[in-house]
């Protein structure tokens, strides 16, 4: 066999190889119908992460290039109501905000005749977030068509879905904001006062025991008013709490009596934010500073599947249980806010089966339980 006739050999199975490729991937995505739909879907899946994080400058500057490919345009612009944000393509460096203010103004589609020197038509479509008019898309085209019109449209409808579920994620973060906010306005003066009365206690007759106990109160501090993170791990949630009781220790002496077991393999669990010092802050100061003699608190977090349960128990007055009811429906008093409020956070993250569980009684003391599952979607430090 003659190398030209070798070389010719190879060239035919190569095509041969290319054509069966192609055709095998003609086969899989079925009809050019199917391959449009699964093009458009996978343009609007890379264009979302960063529509869900709002109408900035930067968002759309990751985001525009996809969105252009949904419409197949010359270029497409996004704005602010305030500003042009960026695009990609034809008309982003010479559209200004005069040509969007019709649109900024009435919230109706409109057509611009010409957009800058090169005589591009725009079509100029509101972004909408609760029947509020945010900004625009814009589609930059040599010429405006109906069926492009009716895309620029649907595509800006769906920009402002993306952005009305960036709303809803920052409403979240700041509800959850507020909520250890308030913890905090809870938590502070009482506690602060009472831990500061006792390390001023030991400045004269145990300076050394006094300065341990600052470094534990700073530490304590520095958890509690943080300012990042939504959750934190168990971990770290229960060595704030060590630092809590030893500083309750200090004022209580003797009579605060602690029990801790916690199993290894739950300690990296992700919790939310400041879920369980409440609850032993409850203990102490509604449970055992009310009671004479000596009181013991308990906490317990154990393995359960793909749950991790954790429990604080106190032996301690107790409470009435309509009480309990009226706190955790936020119809007690301000006193009382930590319960309801880590009830509330729990059952947003996790769902309402994952609510607090309290046993209380008058005499009996009170054990609050809850239930985290291991791994929850979003949920991570």
């Amino acid at each position: 066999m003659t190398p030209a006739l070798v070389a010719a050999l190879v060239v035919a199975v190569v095509a041969v190889a290319l054509v069966a490729v192609r055709l095998l991937r003609r086969r899989d995505l079925g009809t050019e119908a199917d391959r449009a739909t699964f093009e458009t879907l996978h343009r609007a899946s890379l264009a979302a992460p960063a529509l869900r994080e709002g109408l900035t400058e930067d968002a759309v500057g990751r985001a525009a290039k996809h969105v252009r490919a949904l419409l197949g345009s010359a270029g497409v612009v996004l704005t602010s109501t305030e500003r042009v944000l960026g695009g990609d393509g034809a008309g982003t460096d010479v559209l200004v905000l005069d040509d969007v203010a019709e649109v900024l103004e009435n919230g109706h589609a409109v057509v611009v005749p010409q957009v800058g020197p090169l005589g591009h038509q725009a079509i100029v479509a509101p972004l909408v977030v609760d029947d509020l008019v945010v900004g625009t898309l814009v589609c930059v085209a040599d010429h405006a068509t109906a069926n492009l019109v009716r895309a620029t449209t649907e595509v800006a409808r769906w920009v402002s879905s993306q952005l009305e579920l960036a709303e809803l994620d920052a409403s979240r973060t700041r509800l959850a904001e507020a909520e250890v906010r308030a913890l905090r306005a809870q938590i502070s003066p009482h506690f602060i006062y009472n831990a500061l009365n006792a390390i001023a206690s030991y400045v004269r007759t145990d300076p050394e025991h006094a300065r341990e106990l600052l470094l534990e109160f700073a530490d304590f501090t520095r958890y509690s008013f943080r300012r990042h993170g939504e959750f934190t791990t168990l971990a770290e949630e229960l060595r704030s709490i060590d630092r809590y009781l030893t500083l309750e220790r200090a004022r209580f002496g003797e009579r605060l009596q602690v029990t801790v077991r916690v199993a290894p393999e739950v300690l990296p669990v992700t919790v939310p934010y400041l879920c369980l010092q409440p609850l032993v802050e409850n203990a102490v100061r509604h449970g055992l500073e009310r009671k004479a003699g000596p009181g013991r608190i308990t906490i317990l977090a154990e393995d359960d599947g793909a749950e991790c349960a954790i429990s604080v128990e106190d032996d301690g007055v107790g409470a009435d249980p309509e009480q309990i009811r009226r706190a955790m429906t936020g119809e007690g008093d301000a006193d009382s806010i930590g319960v309801g409020n880590v009830d509330e956070r729990l059952r947003q993250v996790f769902g309402d089966e994952y609510g607090l569980v309290v046993e209380t009684a008058p005499g009996l003391g009170t054990k609050v339980s809850m239930r985290v599952p291991k791994y929850a979607p979003g949920v991570h430090v």
